[in-house]
């Protein structure tokens, strides 16, 4: 057995995958690396952790540094996904990771699209570190809490029509579904009410509004 004086300890970070639905596709926000290792490739917004911070403490003020936007305002639905510990990850040397996800509603950033912008899952470019593989494992959860929960309501706003809410179904699972079937199902859930407001953008017919009965994370009674 090593000795105490051999001990090192590992780095540890704290990263943030942040989706919105743009245009009908999944977004996650990237920020530019300014420096090596990976300048000028792009990567999951995160930094270190301070002695004295918890791990969302540090993620919320690397953000709010990096980017300006606050967390706990922008993203309706937070959680921690999971913690990266795989040895070789960082060139600089042992680096754990704890990554948060997160999913607000078609927010916007301030400071351009030269070092931090929105990219859709689907198109991503070139990705730091291994950010890419979390981005998807980060997309394989939000799916699969879609299917058991009311996580969906993070990715929309306050008031929304139908439509809204099957756009980001789809947008999520990256397929289409049916219509017809999918408004009766989740109607059937009793996770939303109807307003007395009507939807009335663009060139199609003015259609109802609803919100959610509560905006607190639910566990469906049964699998959507």
């Amino acid at each position: 057995m090593d000795s105490k004086s051999n001990y090192r300890p590992p780095t540890l970070t704290v990263d943030l995958v942040a989706f919105r639905i743009h245009d009908h596709r999944l977004e996650v926000l990237l920020l530019k690396r300014g420096h090596e290792p990976f300048k000028g490739e792009w990567a999951l917004p995160g930094g270190y952790n301070f002695a004295g911070e918890t791990t969302v403490e540090a993620l919320a003020r690397i953000v709010e540094t990096k980017i300006g936007f606050d967390i706990s305002e922008k993203l309706g639905y937070f959680e921690q996904l999971y913690t990266v510990d795989t040895v070789a990850r960082d060139p600089r040397g042992h680096a754990v990771s704890v990554v948060y996800m997160g999913c607000g509603h078609d927010f916007d950033i301030d400071g351009g699209t030269e070092q931090h912008r929105f990219w859709p899952v689907d198109d991503l470019p070139d990705i730091a570190f291994d950010h890419k593989e979390i981005i998807v494992n980060a997309r394989e959860r939000l799916a699969s809490k879609l299917s058991y929960s009311n996580a969906v309501m993070g990715l929309l706003a306050e008031k929304f029509t139908l439509t809204h809410v099957q756009v980001a179904y789809e947008a999520v699972l990256n397929r289409q579904v049916d219509k017809r079937n999918f408004r009766k199902k989740f109607l059937s859930l009793g996770l939303i009410e109807e307003t007395d407001e009507l939807w009335t953008e663009g060139a199609h017919r003015p259609a109802r509004l609803y919100r959610f009965s509560s905006r607190n994370y639910e566990i469906l009674p049964s699998q959507f």
